[in-house]
Protein backbone atom coordinates (compact mmCIF):
# COMPACT_ATOMS: atom_id res chain seq x y z
CA UNK A 1 0.00 0.00 0.00
CA UNK A 2 1.12 3.48 -0.91
CA UNK A 3 1.74 5.82 1.97
CA UNK A 4 2.18 9.65 1.57
CA UNK A 5 2.69 12.65 4.14
CA UNK A 6 -0.15 13.99 3.09
CA UNK A 7 -3.67 13.09 0.58
CA UNK A 8 -5.87 15.37 -0.42
CA UNK A 9 -9.63 14.96 -1.49
CA UNK A 10 -10.74 16.84 -3.61
CA UNK A 11 -8.88 18.96 -6.54
CA UNK A 12 -10.89 22.06 -6.99
CA UNK A 13 -8.84 25.38 -5.94
CA UNK A 14 -8.78 24.68 -2.52
CA UNK A 15 -7.19 21.20 -2.96
CA UNK A 16 -4.64 21.56 -5.58
CA UNK A 17 -3.44 24.40 -4.25
CA UNK A 18 -3.11 22.97 -1.06
CA UNK A 19 -1.13 19.80 -2.77
CA UNK A 20 1.26 21.92 -4.39
CA UNK A 21 2.41 24.13 -1.46
CA UNK A 22 2.81 21.38 0.36
CA UNK A 23 5.20 19.68 -2.72
CA UNK A 24 6.75 22.89 -2.21
CA UNK A 25 7.38 22.01 1.50
CA UNK A 26 8.73 18.79 0.89
CA UNK A 27 5.88 16.88 1.67
CA UNK A 28 5.14 13.61 -0.24
CA UNK A 29 1.44 14.30 -1.45
CA UNK A 30 -1.41 12.50 -3.29
CA UNK A 31 -4.56 14.41 -4.25
CA UNK A 32 -7.93 12.33 -4.75
CA UNK A 33 -10.61 13.50 -7.29
CA UNK A 34 -13.93 11.38 -8.77
CA UNK A 35 -14.71 14.37 -11.48
CA UNK A 36 -12.00 16.95 -13.73
CA UNK A 37 -9.39 18.50 -11.74
CA UNK A 38 -10.28 22.24 -10.83
CA UNK A 39 -13.18 21.53 -9.38
CA UNK A 40 -16.64 23.11 -8.87
CA UNK A 41 -14.77 26.52 -9.47
CA UNK A 42 -13.18 25.86 -12.40
CA UNK A 43 -15.67 23.12 -13.97
CA UNK A 44 -19.21 24.05 -12.86
CA UNK A 45 -18.58 27.78 -11.67
CA UNK A 46 -16.50 30.53 -11.53
CA UNK A 47 -14.80 30.01 -15.00
CA UNK A 48 -17.52 28.69 -17.68
CA UNK A 49 -20.28 31.58 -15.72
CA UNK A 50 -17.19 34.50 -16.44
CA UNK A 51 -16.72 33.18 -19.34
CA UNK A 52 -20.66 33.36 -20.25
CA UNK A 53 -20.71 36.84 -18.87
CA UNK A 54 -18.25 37.98 -20.86
CA UNK A 55 -20.38 37.49 -23.78
CA UNK A 56 -22.90 38.98 -22.36
CA UNK A 57 -21.30 41.96 -22.25
CA UNK A 58 -19.94 42.14 -25.45
CA UNK A 59 -23.23 41.81 -26.74
CA UNK A 60 -24.61 44.28 -24.79
CA UNK A 61 -21.95 46.82 -25.63
CA UNK A 62 -22.67 46.13 -29.07
CA UNK A 63 -25.96 46.33 -28.97
CA UNK A 64 -25.55 50.24 -27.41
CA UNK A 65 -22.44 51.04 -30.05
CA UNK A 66 -24.05 53.34 -32.15
CA UNK A 67 -23.55 55.85 -28.83
CA UNK A 68 -20.31 55.33 -29.56
CA UNK A 69 -19.96 55.83 -33.35
CA UNK A 70 -19.84 52.09 -34.04
CA UNK A 71 -23.00 50.94 -36.10
CA UNK A 72 -23.65 47.47 -36.40
CA UNK A 73 -26.61 46.26 -39.15
CA UNK A 74 -28.00 42.29 -38.12
CA UNK A 75 -26.82 42.01 -35.01
CA UNK A 76 -27.56 39.06 -33.52
CA UNK A 77 -26.22 35.95 -30.79
CA UNK A 78 -25.71 32.29 -31.28
CA UNK A 79 -25.95 31.65 -28.01
CA UNK A 80 -24.79 27.61 -28.22
CA UNK A 81 -21.64 28.90 -29.43
CA UNK A 82 -21.40 30.96 -25.97
CA UNK A 83 -21.70 28.12 -24.40
CA UNK A 84 -19.71 25.94 -26.15
CA UNK A 85 -16.76 28.70 -26.09
CA UNK A 86 -17.71 28.51 -21.86
CA UNK A 87 -17.13 24.86 -21.96
CA UNK A 88 -13.81 24.84 -23.76
CA UNK A 89 -12.57 27.59 -21.70
CA UNK A 90 -13.40 25.27 -18.42
CA UNK A 91 -11.76 22.20 -20.36
CA UNK A 92 -8.48 24.08 -21.13
CA UNK A 93 -8.20 25.40 -17.63
CA UNK A 94 -8.39 21.30 -16.04
CA UNK A 95 -6.37 20.37 -18.29
CA UNK A 96 -4.17 23.25 -16.91
CA UNK A 97 -4.20 21.90 -13.49
CA UNK A 98 -3.54 18.63 -14.33
CA UNK A 99 -0.56 20.09 -16.04
CA UNK A 100 0.23 21.73 -12.83
CA UNK A 101 -0.08 18.40 -10.65
CA UNK A 102 2.28 16.59 -13.00
CA UNK A 103 4.73 19.21 -12.75
CA UNK A 104 4.72 18.94 -9.24
CA UNK A 105 5.00 15.56 -8.89
CA UNK A 106 1.87 15.15 -7.48
CA UNK A 107 -0.08 12.07 -8.23
CA UNK A 108 -3.73 12.61 -9.04
CA UNK A 109 -5.45 9.66 -7.88
CA UNK A 110 -9.25 9.37 -10.24
CA UNK A 111 -12.14 8.14 -7.74
CA UNK A 112 -14.19 9.49 -4.96
CA UNK A 113 -12.21 9.52 -2.02
CA UNK A 114 -13.48 7.99 1.59
CA UNK A 115 -11.82 7.51 4.84
CA UNK A 116 -10.87 4.27 6.48
CA UNK A 117 -9.29 5.27 9.81
CA UNK A 118 -7.56 8.56 10.02
CA UNK A 119 -4.38 7.86 8.36
CA UNK A 120 -6.18 5.31 5.22
CA UNK A 121 -7.72 6.84 2.03
CA UNK A 122 -10.20 4.63 0.14
CA UNK A 123 -10.17 5.56 -3.57
CA UNK A 124 -13.72 4.62 -5.59
CA UNK A 125 -14.51 4.00 -8.85
CA UNK A 126 -17.26 2.64 -10.76
CA UNK A 127 -15.64 0.56 -13.13
CA UNK A 128 -11.98 -0.53 -11.44
CA UNK A 129 -13.24 -1.14 -7.74
CA UNK A 130 -10.99 0.49 -4.73
CA UNK A 131 -7.72 0.83 -4.15
CA UNK A 132 -6.09 2.21 -0.56
CA UNK A 133 -3.51 4.47 0.11
CA UNK A 134 -2.17 5.59 3.63
CA UNK A 135 -1.21 9.57 5.15
CA UNK A 136 0.04 11.02 7.84
CA UNK A 137 -2.41 13.54 7.21
CA UNK A 138 -5.50 14.05 5.61
CA UNK A 139 -6.63 17.17 3.49
CA UNK A 140 -10.90 17.27 2.92
CA UNK A 141 -11.34 19.94 0.11
CA UNK A 142 -14.72 18.42 -1.45
CA UNK A 143 -15.76 21.94 -1.85
CA UNK A 144 -20.07 22.40 -2.30
CA UNK A 145 -22.79 21.45 -4.23
CA UNK A 146 -26.18 23.55 -5.45
CA UNK A 147 -28.94 23.63 -3.07
CA UNK A 148 -32.75 23.41 -4.03
CA UNK A 149 -35.85 24.44 -1.52
CA UNK A 150 -38.39 21.61 -0.88
CA UNK A 151 -41.57 21.68 -3.34
CA UNK A 152 -38.40 22.54 -6.42
CA UNK A 153 -37.67 19.88 -7.61
CA UNK A 154 -34.37 20.04 -10.48
CA UNK A 155 -35.55 18.09 -13.57
CA UNK A 156 -32.75 20.10 -16.19
CA UNK A 157 -35.54 21.26 -18.25
CA UNK A 158 -38.16 23.68 -16.25
CA UNK A 159 -36.34 23.45 -13.06
CA UNK A 160 -32.28 24.66 -13.09
CA UNK A 161 -29.48 25.35 -10.73
CA UNK A 162 -26.22 26.97 -11.92
CA UNK A 163 -25.05 23.76 -13.09
CA UNK A 164 -27.69 23.03 -15.40
CA UNK A 165 -28.02 26.67 -16.64
CA UNK A 166 -24.43 26.53 -17.67
CA UNK A 167 -24.33 24.02 -20.12
CA UNK A 168 -28.42 25.10 -21.31
CA UNK A 169 -28.13 26.03 -24.71
CA UNK A 170 -31.64 27.74 -24.74
CA UNK A 171 -32.31 31.64 -23.88
CA UNK A 172 -35.77 31.82 -22.64
CA UNK A 173 -38.19 34.14 -23.10
CA UNK A 174 -38.69 34.65 -19.49
CA UNK A 175 -36.99 33.25 -16.61
CA UNK A 176 -37.64 33.25 -12.60
CA UNK A 177 -34.96 33.10 -10.43
CA UNK A 178 -35.51 32.20 -7.25
CA UNK A 179 -32.59 33.94 -5.56
CA UNK A 180 -31.05 37.39 -5.33
CA UNK A 181 -27.48 36.29 -4.28
CA UNK A 182 -24.13 36.75 -6.25
CA UNK A 183 -25.69 33.74 -8.36
CA UNK A 184 -28.88 34.93 -8.97
CA UNK A 185 -27.68 37.92 -10.32
CA UNK A 186 -24.91 36.77 -12.83
CA UNK A 187 -27.76 34.91 -14.28
CA UNK A 188 -30.06 37.69 -14.42
CA UNK A 189 -27.50 39.79 -16.16
CA UNK A 190 -27.16 37.08 -18.51
CA UNK A 191 -30.36 36.27 -19.48
CA UNK A 192 -31.33 39.72 -19.48
CA UNK A 193 -28.18 40.89 -22.07
CA UNK A 194 -29.81 38.03 -24.10
CA UNK A 195 -33.38 39.52 -23.90
CA UNK A 196 -35.13 37.52 -21.15
CA UNK A 197 -37.70 38.74 -19.23
CA UNK A 198 -36.19 38.37 -15.70
CA UNK A 199 -37.80 38.21 -12.36
CA UNK A 200 -35.15 37.64 -9.62
CA UNK A 201 -37.02 36.56 -5.64
CA UNK A 202 -35.14 37.17 -2.66
CA UNK A 203 -36.82 36.56 0.64
CA UNK A 204 -34.37 39.29 2.13
CA UNK A 205 -35.19 42.92 2.64
CA UNK A 206 -32.49 43.61 -0.27
CA UNK A 207 -31.13 41.56 -2.91
CA UNK A 208 -27.42 40.43 -2.70
CA UNK A 209 -27.87 39.91 1.50
CA UNK A 210 -24.65 41.09 3.19
CA UNK A 211 -23.45 43.19 1.20
CA UNK A 212 -23.62 47.18 2.06
CA UNK A 213 -27.25 48.64 1.31
CA UNK A 214 -26.21 51.16 -0.77
CA UNK A 215 -24.23 48.64 -2.96
CA UNK A 216 -27.43 46.41 -3.34
CA UNK A 217 -29.90 49.46 -3.76
CA UNK A 218 -27.82 50.63 -6.75
CA UNK A 219 -27.71 47.30 -7.93
CA UNK A 220 -31.34 47.23 -7.77
CA UNK A 221 -31.80 50.47 -9.32
CA UNK A 222 -29.52 49.64 -12.11
CA UNK A 223 -31.33 46.35 -13.03
CA UNK A 224 -34.79 48.00 -12.76
CA UNK A 225 -33.51 50.45 -15.43
CA UNK A 226 -32.72 47.29 -17.32
CA UNK A 227 -36.10 46.14 -17.11
CA UNK A 228 -35.32 43.31 -14.67
CA UNK A 229 -38.42 42.54 -11.79
CA UNK A 230 -37.12 42.31 -8.65
CA UNK A 231 -38.82 41.32 -5.61
CA UNK A 232 -37.46 41.34 -2.01
CA UNK A 233 -38.92 40.09 0.83
CA UNK A 234 -40.65 37.68 -0.97
CA UNK A 235 -40.80 33.74 -0.73
CA UNK A 236 -41.15 30.73 -2.83
CA UNK A 237 -44.70 28.78 -1.95
CA UNK A 238 -44.99 26.02 -5.36
CA UNK A 239 -44.60 26.16 -8.84
CA UNK A 240 -46.49 24.54 -11.65
CA UNK A 241 -45.34 22.80 -15.04
CA UNK A 242 -47.13 23.01 -18.04
CA UNK A 243 -45.65 21.89 -21.75
CA UNK A 244 -43.33 25.26 -22.49
CA UNK A 245 -44.16 26.89 -18.77
CA UNK A 246 -44.34 27.28 -15.30
CA UNK A 247 -46.81 29.32 -12.50
CA UNK A 248 -45.13 30.18 -9.81
CA UNK A 249 -46.89 31.05 -6.82
CA UNK A 250 -44.99 33.30 -4.46
CA UNK A 251 -45.64 34.90 -1.19
CA UNK A 252 -45.02 38.45 0.24
CA UNK A 253 -46.49 39.97 3.85
CA UNK A 254 -48.98 37.23 3.51
CA UNK A 255 -50.20 38.36 0.06
CA UNK A 256 -49.78 35.59 -3.04
CA UNK A 257 -48.36 36.38 -5.94
CA UNK A 258 -48.18 34.71 -9.97
CA UNK A 259 -45.72 35.10 -12.00
CA UNK A 260 -45.28 32.85 -15.52
CA UNK A 261 -42.21 31.70 -16.82
CA UNK A 262 -40.30 29.53 -18.86
CA UNK A 263 -38.12 28.26 -16.47
CA UNK A 264 -36.81 28.95 -13.12
CA UNK A 265 -33.45 28.88 -11.97
CA UNK A 266 -32.83 28.24 -8.40
CA UNK A 267 -29.91 29.95 -6.82
CA UNK A 268 -30.79 29.49 -3.28
CA UNK A 269 -27.03 28.93 -1.82
CA UNK A 270 -24.61 25.82 -1.79
CA UNK A 271 -24.46 22.84 0.58
CA UNK A 272 -21.23 20.95 2.26
CA UNK A 273 -20.18 17.75 0.15
CA UNK A 274 -19.25 16.29 3.68
CA UNK A 275 -21.32 13.01 3.81
CA UNK A 276 -20.47 10.25 2.69
CA UNK A 277 -16.46 10.74 3.74
CA UNK A 278 -16.20 8.45 6.69
CA UNK A 279 -15.69 11.50 9.12
CA UNK A 280 -18.23 10.90 11.38
CA UNK A 281 -16.50 7.83 12.78
CA UNK A 282 -13.61 9.58 13.18
CA UNK A 283 -14.36 12.30 15.82
CA UNK A 284 -14.42 14.80 13.25
CA UNK A 285 -16.92 17.80 14.44
CA UNK A 286 -19.83 19.16 12.45
CA UNK A 287 -21.95 22.68 12.18
CA UNK A 288 -25.22 22.23 9.66
CA UNK A 289 -22.92 20.10 7.38
CA UNK A 290 -20.11 22.35 7.67
CA UNK A 291 -16.77 20.33 8.26
CA UNK A 292 -15.83 22.70 12.21
CA UNK A 293 -12.31 23.69 12.54
CA UNK A 294 -9.88 25.68 14.17
CA UNK A 295 -7.76 28.23 12.86
CA UNK A 296 -5.34 25.90 11.69
CA UNK A 297 -7.95 24.19 9.04
CA UNK A 298 -7.38 21.31 11.80
CA UNK A 299 -10.77 19.51 12.54
CA UNK A 300 -11.33 17.53 16.24
CA UNK A 301 -9.38 14.76 14.72
CA UNK A 302 -5.49 16.44 14.75
CA UNK A 303 -4.54 14.21 11.56
CA UNK A 304 -7.70 15.69 9.54
CA UNK A 305 -8.05 19.01 7.88
CA UNK A 306 -10.55 20.76 6.03
CA UNK A 307 -10.52 23.79 3.52
CA UNK A 308 -13.00 25.92 1.33
CA UNK A 309 -16.72 25.48 0.86
CA UNK A 310 -16.91 22.04 3.01
CA UNK A 311 -15.92 23.75 6.19
CA UNK A 312 -18.21 27.03 5.60
CA UNK A 313 -18.22 30.19 5.00
CA UNK A 314 -17.09 32.42 3.09
CA UNK A 315 -17.79 30.11 0.13
CA UNK A 316 -15.18 31.70 -2.46
CA UNK A 317 -12.88 30.15 -4.70
CA UNK A 318 -9.79 32.23 -3.62
CA UNK A 319 -10.52 31.82 0.06
CA UNK A 320 -10.51 27.70 0.08
CA UNK A 321 -6.85 28.56 -2.33
CA UNK A 322 -5.89 30.68 0.95
CA UNK A 323 -6.97 28.26 4.01
CA UNK A 324 -4.97 25.69 1.30
CA UNK A 325 -1.76 27.08 2.02
CA UNK A 326 -2.66 27.88 5.66
CA UNK A 327 -3.31 24.42 6.11
CA UNK A 328 -0.04 23.21 4.68
CA UNK A 329 2.03 26.00 6.39
CA UNK A 330 0.62 25.28 9.64
CA UNK A 331 1.24 21.67 9.77
CA UNK A 332 4.86 22.06 8.64
CA UNK A 333 5.64 24.48 11.18
CA UNK A 334 5.67 27.27 8.37
CA UNK A 335 3.34 29.45 9.76
CA UNK A 336 2.03 30.94 13.25
CA UNK A 337 -0.76 33.83 12.12
CA UNK A 338 -4.32 32.59 11.58
CA UNK A 339 -6.39 34.02 8.66
CA UNK A 340 -7.81 36.60 8.94
CA UNK A 341 -10.82 36.23 6.60
CA UNK A 342 -11.84 40.01 6.63
CA UNK A 343 -9.14 40.87 3.94
CA UNK A 344 -10.32 38.22 1.68
CA UNK A 345 -12.70 40.13 -1.26
CA UNK A 346 -15.76 38.96 -2.55
CA UNK A 347 -16.53 39.72 -6.84
CA UNK A 348 -19.90 39.50 -7.82
CA UNK A 349 -19.32 39.82 -11.86
CA UNK A 350 -22.71 41.28 -13.05
CA UNK A 351 -22.61 44.07 -14.77
CA UNK A 352 -22.13 46.81 -13.20
CA UNK A 353 -19.11 44.24 -11.15
CA UNK A 354 -19.30 44.40 -7.50
CA UNK A 355 -16.42 44.16 -5.10
CA UNK A 356 -16.35 44.26 -1.06
CA UNK A 357 -13.56 43.71 1.01
CA UNK A 358 -13.31 44.16 4.76
CA UNK A 359 -16.48 45.56 7.10
CA UNK A 360 -19.59 47.18 5.94
CA UNK A 361 -20.27 50.54 7.66
CA UNK A 362 -22.83 48.90 9.43
CA UNK A 363 -20.79 46.10 10.45
CA UNK A 364 -18.11 48.65 11.60
CA UNK A 365 -20.51 50.91 13.59
CA UNK A 366 -21.89 47.43 15.27
CA UNK A 367 -18.43 46.97 16.33
CA UNK A 368 -18.11 50.05 18.09
CA UNK A 369 -15.83 51.46 15.76
CA UNK A 370 -16.17 55.56 15.19
CA UNK A 371 -16.53 55.42 11.47
CA UNK A 372 -16.60 57.80 8.49
CA UNK A 373 -17.65 57.35 5.14
CA UNK A 374 -15.31 58.09 1.82
CA UNK A 375 -17.29 58.04 -1.55
CA UNK A 376 -16.95 58.93 -5.05
CA UNK A 377 -19.02 58.16 -8.33
CA UNK A 378 -17.85 57.06 -11.36
CA UNK A 379 -20.04 59.68 -13.28
CA UNK A 380 -17.15 62.46 -12.09
CA UNK A 381 -14.79 60.23 -13.26
CA UNK A 382 -12.72 61.22 -16.61
CA UNK A 383 -11.46 57.67 -17.83
CA UNK A 384 -15.39 56.21 -16.53
CA UNK A 385 -16.96 59.20 -18.88
CA UNK A 386 -14.76 58.09 -21.40
CA UNK A 387 -15.61 54.64 -21.41
CA UNK A 388 -19.31 55.03 -21.10
CA UNK A 389 -19.07 53.22 -17.60
CA UNK A 390 -20.70 55.98 -15.29
CA UNK A 391 -22.87 54.01 -13.14
CA UNK A 392 -21.78 52.81 -9.36
CA UNK A 393 -19.21 54.39 -7.01
CA UNK A 394 -16.17 53.35 -4.61
CA UNK A 395 -17.06 53.66 -0.56
CA UNK A 396 -14.69 53.66 2.21
CA UNK A 397 -15.56 52.74 5.64
CA UNK A 398 -12.62 54.62 7.37
CA UNK A 399 -11.69 54.07 11.22
CA UNK A 400 -12.18 57.78 11.96
CA UNK A 401 -10.01 57.57 14.73
CA UNK A 402 -6.27 56.46 12.82
CA UNK A 403 -7.53 56.60 9.25
CA UNK A 404 -7.11 53.16 8.82
CA UNK A 405 -9.35 51.39 5.50
CA UNK A 406 -12.01 49.14 7.60
CA UNK A 407 -13.92 48.05 4.41
CA UNK A 408 -14.05 49.05 0.79
CA UNK A 409 -17.20 48.37 -1.34
CA UNK A 410 -17.25 49.15 -5.00
CA UNK A 411 -19.99 48.71 -7.34
CA UNK A 412 -18.74 49.69 -11.15
CA UNK A 413 -17.19 48.49 -14.17
CA UNK A 414 -13.69 46.97 -13.15
CA UNK A 415 -14.61 46.46 -9.76
CA UNK A 416 -13.37 43.25 -9.04
CA UNK A 417 -10.18 44.34 -10.60
CA UNK A 418 -9.78 47.62 -8.82
CA UNK A 419 -10.25 45.98 -5.37
CA UNK A 420 -7.06 44.23 -5.37
CA UNK A 421 -5.91 47.99 -3.96
CA UNK A 422 -7.63 48.38 -0.83
CA UNK A 423 -6.67 44.54 -0.36
CA UNK A 424 -3.07 45.48 -0.35
CA UNK A 425 -4.38 48.67 1.97
CA UNK A 426 -6.39 46.07 4.13
CA UNK A 427 -3.26 43.87 4.28
CA UNK A 428 -0.62 46.65 5.11
CA UNK A 429 -3.36 48.72 7.71
CA UNK A 430 -2.63 51.73 5.45
CA UNK A 431 -5.09 54.34 6.15
CA UNK A 432 -7.06 57.43 3.77
CA UNK A 433 -3.49 59.20 3.84
CA UNK A 434 -1.64 57.03 2.57
CA UNK A 435 -4.17 55.88 -0.37
CA UNK A 436 -4.58 59.72 -1.43
CA UNK A 437 -1.16 60.39 -1.16
CA UNK A 438 -0.50 57.54 -3.83
CA UNK A 439 -0.44 58.87 -7.31
CA UNK A 440 -2.91 57.69 -9.68
CA UNK A 441 -2.53 57.51 -13.18
CA UNK A 442 -4.79 59.55 -14.88
CA UNK A 443 -7.13 58.67 -16.67
CA UNK A 444 -7.89 55.48 -14.98
CA UNK A 445 -10.73 53.93 -12.86
CA UNK A 446 -8.66 53.68 -9.91
CA UNK A 447 -8.32 57.03 -9.35
CA UNK A 448 -11.76 56.62 -7.88
CA UNK A 449 -10.11 54.65 -4.51
CA UNK A 450 -7.97 57.99 -4.20
CA UNK A 451 -10.94 60.05 -4.67
CA UNK A 452 -13.16 58.00 -1.89
CA UNK A 453 -9.59 58.37 0.05
CA UNK A 454 -9.54 62.45 -0.15
CA UNK A 455 -13.24 62.59 0.44
CA UNK A 456 -12.86 60.80 3.86
CA UNK A 457 -10.43 63.03 4.73
CA UNK A 458 -12.64 66.21 3.85
CA UNK A 459 -10.21 67.24 1.06
CA UNK A 460 -12.18 65.89 -2.08
CA UNK A 461 -11.18 67.29 -5.38
CA UNK A 462 -13.07 66.12 -8.59
CA UNK A 463 -16.47 65.69 -6.94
Amino acid sequence: MERYDLVVIGAGPGGYVAAIRAAQLGLKTAVVEKDKPGGVCLNWGCIPSKAILTSAELYESIKEGEHFGVKVQGLSFDYGQVIKRSREVAERLAKGVEFLLRKNKIPLLAGSGSLEGKNRVVITTADQGAQQVEADRILIATGSGERSLPGLAIDGKYVLTSREALIDTEVPEAILIIGGGAVGVEFAYIYSAFGSRVTIVEMEPQILPGVDGEVARELERIFRKKGIEILTSTRFQSVEKFPGRVEVTLESNGDLKHRTANKVLVAVGRSPLSSGLGLESLGVEFNRGYITVNERMQTANDAIYAIGDVNGPPLLAHAASEEGVAAIEFMTGNRDTALDHLRIPACIYCQPEIAVIGLSEEQAQARGYDVKIGKFPFRALGKAIAAGHEEGFVKLVIDKTYGEVLGCHIIGHGATDLIAEAGLARTLEATTAELSGTVHAHPTLAEAIMEAALAAEGRGINF
